[in-house]
């Protein structure tokens, strides 16, 4: 059960950097510069998503409460998850992302949006 929560959250977290760099990169950006004001853009939101989680997971890591002595184990879980993919989901992927990335992507995106024209040639 844990583990459908901490991969929800994880596929949330990816689909949200890539989006944010993808339009990035549509609006002219380098692939480098894209990845990185994605970052700052989304670090918020995958923080407070991590946070209000992880926040509600501490009565049952505390075992507070009748019962949650049986779900200790799993809220444990489920924070050290959701942590650690909050690490992964900010460096990890948009670096590997950047490197796995044909390097001619980044310009025929840009003149697809009209960022960049190209010179018609004349002189």
């Amino acid at each position: 059960m844990g583990m459908i929560m901490v991969l929800g959250i994880v596929a949330k977290n990816g689909i949200l950097i890539l989006d944010a760099e993808h339009r990035f990169v549509e609006l002219g950006f380098s692939s480098r510069e894209a990845m990185i004001q994605a970052g700052r853009r989304r670090l918020r939101p995958i923080a407070m998503t991590a946070l209000a989680t992880i926040a509600g997971m501490f009565p049952l890591a505390f075992a507070l409460g009748a019962g949650s002595q049986m779900l200790q184990p799993l809220a444990i879980a489920v924070i050290g998850g959701i942590l650690s993919s909050m690490l992964l989901s900010l460096v990890f992927t948009p670096a590997i992302h950047y490197y796995l990335q044909p390097r001619g992507m980044e310009s025929e995106a840009a003149v697809e949006s009209g960022a960049l024209t190209l010179d018609s040639g004349t002189t």
